[in-house]
């Protein structure tokens, strides 16, 4: 098994981040580059946090072998209390060699390789990749010299630092560093810029994740908040809507501006190419005419401006693709919730949906998942299991945030995570050491991934599910990613008492630490900051449990969720609203449906033995008068009104038309119907302010 263990979680970590990458990138649309660099950056940071408690395991192990070679049995004293028919000398216990054992030289040109590489891609190629993926150029060499452009105050102001850090330490007296030492401070400064942030969202992520499973629990609170985020995405859908509008606009007139014997064409073309379909029929038209563009003095835009036209394009695009998205889960989210209201009162314990799935049902969904299952799992069992797991993940926050702030007192040890490890260590225990630190860091990665992946700027940076993440944010994370990770193992292994450099003791060192140097180096860092900065977690969590940063936010007019604002149960009936409308279009959509499956199957199926065999015939026959009395009875919709409500559904069936009903796609302009008792005219209270983007989330 010697290596084993360790090849196992590079193929499964890898597959855990092609996973991940999958569901919120698009691999046929974004580019490779892009795709490559996101899934090197979260497959390095997602190995480090796997593959570390091996590296315990095999330190423990290395220290035990350590500590029987130095002892000498012959000296020791005897025991005072042992029975007589027992030796004076103590019995050498033996270390038995861990499962997972990782042979010696490997961990740390592996840790070396790792590090250094996620090192480069956060500094140097993520930002360059952003600034190129982000760029309206047409041609590979003009994304480049725009990101070099974009990069050049960028990378200036970190050589600016680093050369004056360089030149303080040349001319100081009293330090004679060598390269060692220069790498150590290097890796120090970026693990201490790291641990800034990693603070900030892991304070957030204690307190919000335990919450929003209690939440969950809760079917009436999760459906109001449900009703809430549907107004604030259907005014963000609409923007969307008009911005992309005003932006096909420009790039009609464009397109008309430049014909087809322009040296622009080129740029146009690309340009069209990335509009919606509908957009690109459109400006197709009444484009064959050929234009001298040297006769006339017409005034024609610059290669500049195309440049500047192809970057809003495709931002205006995504954004409106990523929102139409959005609208559709959050509808079938809020429509299952108020299913599983209607449901909880139902006396058959037989969970019926309201618009049944039209993919025919598995294996899984006939044997196991039956109506009877899913009414005892989603009206019963699934709010005590949300319950019983938020219980669980607040004890492990407190254990997290107590031993944040006892982690530097070795004697006597009041770190709980560092007293578990060492109990397991007396026994030499591996799997039980190994599963207690992949638990513990896997949940500290959680509090911090996760409030990555909910935290939203405006839409500069948002990661959204289904494939709708942009390029920029798929970057960005990679980014955040790769500098959190190292702080948060360094911040693991001193919560554990396995990092001498904060808890101070002669142990041996872990392979992981030994590529960080001596953080003793810097001692007012080692012995000030990386101790006494984590206990700011307590104040964080304190002003997450009492959403101090959602009122300041709600304050200042950006419309948060909050249970006891008039604005918020404004916005809640806006939401609620729109939701019935989607439910009452689709509901006639399927009774629509309903119909002319009917009258299909009542009108085309034989009905003896001579129509069976003259069935070619009859159905050509047939077709044909449909289509004649289907065009007859569209010129009488038209201009007349049906006798009766049969001649009127025998119409619409024969049309192939849908009932009566308002667009999907222009129901953000329409205003609530007069029946609901609100204003009918003008527009919703969640699209009165442009200001509601920013930390949707969080």
């Amino acid at each position: 098994m010697s290596g084993a263990a360790l090849g196992v979680e590079i193929v499964l970590v890898f597959f855990l981040a092609l996973f991940l990458l999958h569901r919120y990138g698009d691999f046929r649309r974004q580019q490779r580059m892009v795709l490559f660099g996101t899934l090197l950056a979260w497959y390095l940071c997602f190995l480090i946090v796997f593959i570390l408690p091996l590296d315990v395991s095999t330190t423990i192990y290395r220290q035990c072998e350590k500590d029987q070679d130095q002892a000498d049995p012959a000296v020791s004293p005897a025991p005072s209390n042992h029975t007589p028919n027992m030796s004076a000398t103590p019995v050498k216990r033996r270390c038995n060699k861990p499962w997972s054992f990782i042979p010696e030289g490997i961990m740390p040109v592996f840790w070396r390789v790792v590090y250094w590489t996620s090192q480069c891609l956060t500094w140097l190629l993520l930002p360059f990749m952003q600034s190129y993926a982000r760029s309206g150029g047409f041609s590979m060499t003009g994304k480049i010299k725009t990101a070099l452009i974009e990069n050049a105050i960028y990378y200036g102001t970190y050589l600016l630092i680093f050369g004056s850090l360089l030149i303080y330490v040349a001319v100081h007296p009293e330090w004679h560093l060598s390269w060692y030492e220069l790498q150590t401070i290097g890796i120090t400064a970026a693990n201490t810029w790291g641990l800034f942030l990693l603070v900030l969202l892991l304070g957030y992520g204690l307190v919000e994740i335990p919450r929003s499973y209690w939440s969950a629990s809760r079917h009436g609170h999760l459906l109001v908040k449900t009703y809430f985020k549907a107004a604030k995405l259907m005014t963000e859908k609409a923007d969307a809507e008009e911005n992309l509008e005003d932006v096909m606009e420009e790039v009609r007139k464009v397109s008309e501006s430049i014909k087809y014997n322009h040296p622009l064409r080129k740029c146009i073309e690309t340009i069209l190419r990335k509009c919606p379909l509908e957009y690109q029929e459109k400006m197709g038209r009444n484009m064959d005419d050929y234009e001298d563009f040297d006769d006339k003095q017409n005034t024609y835009p610059t290669e500049r401006s195309l440049v500047k036209l192809h970057k809003q394009v495709i931002y205006a695009v995504q954004r409106h693709n990523r929102t139409r998205v959005q609208w559709q889960i959050l509808l079938q989210q809020a429509i299952h919730l108020e299913d599983v209201a209607k449901n909880e009162t139902s006396l058959s314990r037989q969970f019926v949906h309201s618009f049944p799935s039209s993919e025919p049902t598995g294996w899984f969904g006939r044997y196991v998942y039956t109506p009877s299952v899913e009414w005892y799992w989603e009206c019963l069992l699934k709010r005590w299991f949300f319950r019983l797991l938020s219980v669980v993940l607040t004890l492990f926050s407190v254990a997290v945030v107590w031993s944040e702030c006892t982690f530097f007192s070795t004697r006597p040890v009041l770190s709980l995570f560092a007293v578990f490890i060492q109990l397991a260590e007396r026994d030499y225990n591996y799997l039980y050491i190994e599963m207690a630190c992949f638990i513990t860091i896997f949940f500290l990665c959680t509090c911090v991934y996760s409030t990555v992946f909910r935290i939203r700027v405006f839409n500069y940076y948002y990661l959204a599910s289904h494939h709708q993440t942009d390029a920029y944010s798929l970057q960005f994370s990679g980014m955040l990613f790769c500098r959190l990770t190292p702080p948060l193992c360094l911040n693991f292994l001193g919560l554990i008492h396995m990092d001498s450099a904060i808890s101070h003791q002669q142990k041996e060192q872990t392979a992981y630490t030994s590529i960080m140097g001596s953080m003793r180096v810097l001692s007012f860092i080692a012995d000030g900051f990386y101790i006494y900065y984590p206990m700011l977690i307590v104040i964080l969590c304190i002003a997450t449990y009492f959403s101090l940063g959602t009122r300041c936010l709600n304050l200042l007019g950006f419309q948060q969720f909050m249970g006891d604002s008039e604005m918020t149960s404004d916005l809640t009936d806006e939401g609620k609203e729109l939701i019935r409308r989607e439910r009452r279009k689709r509901q006639r959509m399927e009774d629509g449906e309903t119909r002319r499956r009917e009258w299909k199957e009542r009108y085309e199926n034989p009905r003896d033995e001579h129509a069976a065999r003259n069935r070619s015939s009859h159905e050509m026959k047939e077709t044909s008068y449909s289509d004649s009395v289907g065009a007859s009875g569209s010129r009488q919709a038209r201009y007349s009104r049906p006798a009766g409500r049969a001649d009127r559904d025998r119409m619409e069936l024969l049309q192939d038309a849908e009932p009566l009903d308002f667009n999907a796609d222009t129901m953000a302009d329409e205003a609530p119907e007069a029946e609901s008792g609100r204003h009918a005219g003008g527009r919703y209270l969640s699209m009165s302010s442009s200001r509601n983007r920013i930390f949707d989330d969080v």
